[in-house]
């Protein structure tokens, strides 16, 4: 009697990795091109196969070899979409043991030597099987001589041989390399297709693992298969053949679904509070705060979606509670709180990743998402200030505001007038306050005050523009009109109007009238200048200057008045009954 030990443990992604296109998961138009190339015998020289990591590139490669290669239970067969997986070349393939099947890990095997045994091992024929095939995995990450090398002969092989690729990063290929191949971009597995592979893998292994517990790993899997068959494995052995979503939870360090969206109900309800409770629970029960995060940005993103296309809510890897949350939050939410929601967690997750304490970081980021959830929108904002009174002018002697002295805002009142309050102990009202408004806008009798009040608040911009840009038609204490130069701002008047009412606190109206030809301040200036220089330039003394000096300037005039001035401004103060030392009392 002998004795047969039992077949060692295989991880379940490579027990179950497919053997026939028939068996890859959501790749049908790849595999639908390739049995139309097989059938009518036109196959490529070269395939390169790109996608994520775990979509099966490496896989087709192997399948592709072994129908290029089959011969069929009777050794009869030809090239077919649909190997036997008996014949030798079959076996020999998916065990990667056949000689005329060469994988190579471009990884490992970068350079230019690598590539020239390549170029020179092709000249012969393969040794059992009907072609010599060379599969590269990762081959982005050859050199750039390497690629050069490749070039000429993956352009013009010999009729025994094929080249199959495999790339996570296509953009790294040459594009001298990708015009010789035909490509094929393996697509991620949806989540239908990915639960229904995980629920027949569990059949197989005699598992029983609950619908949101597959859910669970089809989510983390993001569309990977070998990274779903990991998870599988993983999750089966956590939970000894009957594997709940609670385990799988645990397992992943993901907190509850149901309770990240508690979570967001309280952070939009402004309720910091709890939401901080809420955080602190799912932190003392194993939950990564850079995972509840990540959720609450992923939950923030699938309303968001619902919110626009109600039908993104059918998605298999939801449970009917969350569907039904997440419905009602589409409805009730506007898509202005959603993109400050999801703009904000995209910069928590940042600062949580880099923050040396990621709790405290998390609960910093919750304490602003519950602090902003109730700031009104832009719109609200506008209608707020459309809505409320000019701001109150100052009293006489720049004391405390008119309506805080009792007066009240007149209602619909075309500008800031206001009548008499009656008085809180029951006095006669006191006189209308209008006249007092008009003492205060009386302080700038003329538009040279109004220049010299943009002056003294140091609004350069705004000086340079009214002096360049106004041409005065009319001027009176809180009305004035003029006509833009060519120069001159559009929103010139909107933007004087709104300094004015805030320096004077008196409303300001501002208007722009056509056919004024009067000249700008700047162009006052100008010919003031200009003919003071010309009267300068006909002394004699100046033209005798000239004549002696041809290349002489005159760059600066100084009248005597502006002289008399400057020497006043600079001289030192005198001082009276200055003490003197040796004075004798």
């Amino acid at each position: 009697m002998t004795d047969t030990a039992p077949a060692p443990y295989q991880v379940l992604a490579r027990k179950y990795r497919p053997e026939t296109f028939a068996d890859l998961v959501g790749q049908d138009a790849m595999v639908r091109t390739l049995k139309n190339a097989f059938e009518a015998d036109r196959i490529a020289q070269a395939f390169i196969m790109t996608g994520i990591r775990g979509t099966g590139k490496t896989t087709t490669a192997r399948i592709i070899a072994k129908g290029m290669n089959c011969v069929g239970p009777d050794g009869e067969g030809g090239p077919t979409t649909e190997p036997c997986g008996q014949c030798e070349h079959c076996v020999a393939i998916m065990e990667g043991r056949h000689v005329d099947v060469m994988e190579m890990d471009a990884a490992s095997r970068t350079g230019v030597n690598d590539i020239r045994e390549i170029i020179d091992s092709v000249r012969y024929r393969a040794a059992s099987a009907r072609y010599k095939i060379y599969i590269i995995d990762e081959v982005h990450m050859l050199s750039t001589s390497a690629f050069n090398a490749l070039l000429k002969t993956l352009e013009e092989p010999p009729e025994h041989v094929k080249f199959i690729f495999a790339t996570t990063e296509i953009r790294k290929v040459p594009v001298t390399v990708l015009s010789r191949c035909q490509r094929f971009d393996l697509r991620r597995i949806e989540p239908e297709d990915m639960i229904g592979l995980m629920r027949k893998i569990a059949a197989a292994e005699g598992a029983e693992i609950a619908e949101d517990a597959l859910a669970l790993i089809t989510r983390a899997a993001e569309g990977s298969a070998r990274d779903a068959t990991s998870l599988l494995d993983q999750a089966i052995s956590h939970g000894a053949g009957e594997t709940s979503a609670d385990q799988v939870r645990a397992m992943l360090g993901l907190a509850d679904r149901g309770r990240v969206l508690d979570l967001m109900d309280m952070i939009l309800r402004g309720d910091a509070a709890a939401a901080l409770t809420e955080l602190g629970g799912q932190y003392a029960e194993g939950a990564d705060p850079l995972a509840v995060l990540r959720d609450l940005a992923e939950i923030t993103h699938w309303v968001s979606v619902v919110k626009i296309t109600p039908d993104a809510a059918e998605d298999p890897t939801v449970s009917p509670d969350e569907r039904s949350r997440g419905v009602q939050m589409a409805g009730a939410l506007p898509m202005r709180v959603l993109t400050r929601m999801w703009q904000m967690l995209l910069k928590a997750l940042e600062e949580v990743a880099a923050a040396p304490n990621a709790m405290m970081a998390a609960e910093m980021a919750v304490i602003r998402l519950t602090h902003v959830a109730d700031l009104p929108s832009p719109e609200e904002l506008i209608k707020r200030l459309q809505d409320a009174p000019p701001p109150p002018a100052p009293g006489p002697g720049g004391g405390m505001p008119l309506q805080s002295m009792g007066a009240a805002p007149v209602a619909n009142a075309p500008g800031p007038a206001y009548t008499a309050a009656p008085r809180r102990n029951g006095g006669a009202p006191s006189a209308a306050l209008a006249q007092d408004v008009q003492a205060a806008l009386a302080r700038y009798p003329s538009f040279e005050h109004v220049v010299e009040l943009i002056r003294a608040n140091r609004d350069v911009k705004l000086l340079v523009e009214v002096e360049t840009g106004i041409r005065l038609v009319s001027y009176q204490p809180g009305r004035i009109e003029f006509t833009p130069a060519e120069q001159a701002p559009t929103d010139l008047a909107q933007r004087l109007g709104s300094r004015l009412q805030g320096w004077t606190g008196n409303r300001w109206v501002v208007s722009v009238v056509p056919d004024g030809d009067a000249p700008t301040i700047a162009e006052l200036r100008d010919a003031a200048e200009t003919a003071l220089k010309a009267e300068a330039e006909a002394h004699p003394l100046v033209q005798a200057v000239m004549a002696e000096f041809p290349k002489a300037k005159i760059v600066r005039i100084e009248t005597p008045e502006q002289r008399a001035a400057k020497v006043e401004t600079e001289a030192l103060p005198e001082v009276e009954d200055e003490w003197d030392p040796f004075e004798e009392d």
